[in-house]
């Protein structure tokens, strides 16, 4: 089982109509959809973080358990549920706007962290959640307590319209890499936060710093993978795109679903990858990606869609 950490809300996008302005309003957050992503892949999945009573709130506890993903470690709370502002730029790409000041979601402290039932191999945390207080510093504390005895997985997930800072997130970037075995990132917010540099040699230099494995995501023209022994890639696919919204949680999720079902989720395997499973992980975390990419919203496929 996987325990997925972090930040569940409300995307609203914004479609103009003149002076009219449409809000259409779907279940996500980057840890929410790895969670849902899981469970459609038939990968058992639970989730830690925070969720109001509101009815919003109501909605994503509902949502979850509908998928499959097991609640019972959520922090029920009084405080509002964050609302994020998308808006697609014409080739699908999202902007967010996030109110989520005092949410349920932030809210998390040290004394909520749980103990971990046994059948949890793995710990997935990132985006947001991650650096904002006060559940950026718990999850630091969870990851640190857990590493070694579970494999770690990070996805820092830049979002600016949140934290403005940038070397707020390299700083956590680095205080986490200590205790973090997978760290998938895309080329996106590699280039936000290092520009220019080379993505090969900012992996290796990650790879002296704690990960096992370091995956890059390029869209479109795929992933690169980088083990201290080896270096593989997958060079995508070519759909008509709807949107890319949930696309990065969707490979996050489909990698780590495949590591269970091939070589595991441990420490020891992410360094044991040889390039061709690894060349073969990234094609498959890329598909699925692509399946996000063809629908409207973070609407993640499910094991069927990918055997098709």
């Amino acid at each position: 089982m996987i325990l997925v950490c972090g930040e569940a809300l409300f995307d609203l996008f914004a479609e103009e109509d003149g002076e009219r302005l449409t809000l259409d309003a779907r279940i996500g957050g980057s840890p929410f959809n790895v969670a849902v992503g899981l469970a459609r892949l038939e990968t058992p999945a639970a989730y830690f973080g925070g969720l109001s009573r509101d009815f919003l709130g109501r909605r994503l506890k509902a949502a979850l358990e509908r998928e499959g993903v097991d609640t019972s470690l959520v922090v029920d709370s009084d405080a509002p549920t964050t609302l994020s502002l998308v808006g697609l730029d014409a080739v699908g790409s999202p902007a967010y706007s996030f109110c989520g000041e005092g949410a349920a979601d932030r809210m998390i402290s040290p004394a909520d962290i749980p103990d971990l039932p046994e059948a949890i191999d793995t710990v997935h945390l990132g985006s947001f959640s991650a650096l904002v207080p006060t559940i950026g510093d718990t999850l630091l504390s969870l990851a640190a307590r857990e590493h070694g005895r579970r494999m770690i997985a990070y996805d820092p997930n830049i979002r600016p319209t949140v934290v403005a800072d940038l070397d707020a997130w390299r700083n956590r970037i680095s205080v986490l890499l200590p205790h973090v075995d997978l760290l998938k990132i895309s080329a996106e917010d590699v280039e936000t936060l290092y520009p220019g540099a080379d993505p090969l040699a900012l992996a290796r230099d990650w790879l002296e710093h704690g990960p096992a494995l370091v995956v890059i995501t390029r869209g479109g023209d795929g992933a690169l993978g980088v083990t201290a022994r080896t270096v593989a890639s997958d060079q995508g696919q070519r759909v008509t795109v709807a949107d890319t919204v949930g696309a990065g949680d969707t490979y996050q999720a489909a990698l780590l679903a495949r590591l269970g079902e091939t070589v595991g989720r441990t420490r020891a395997a992410l360094k044991g990858l040889d390039a061709e499973t690894l060349a073969g992980l990234l094609a498959y975390a890329g598909r699925a990606a692509a399946i996000t990419c063809t629908r409207r919203g973070a609407d993640l496929p499910r094991r069927a869609d990918l055997a098709a």
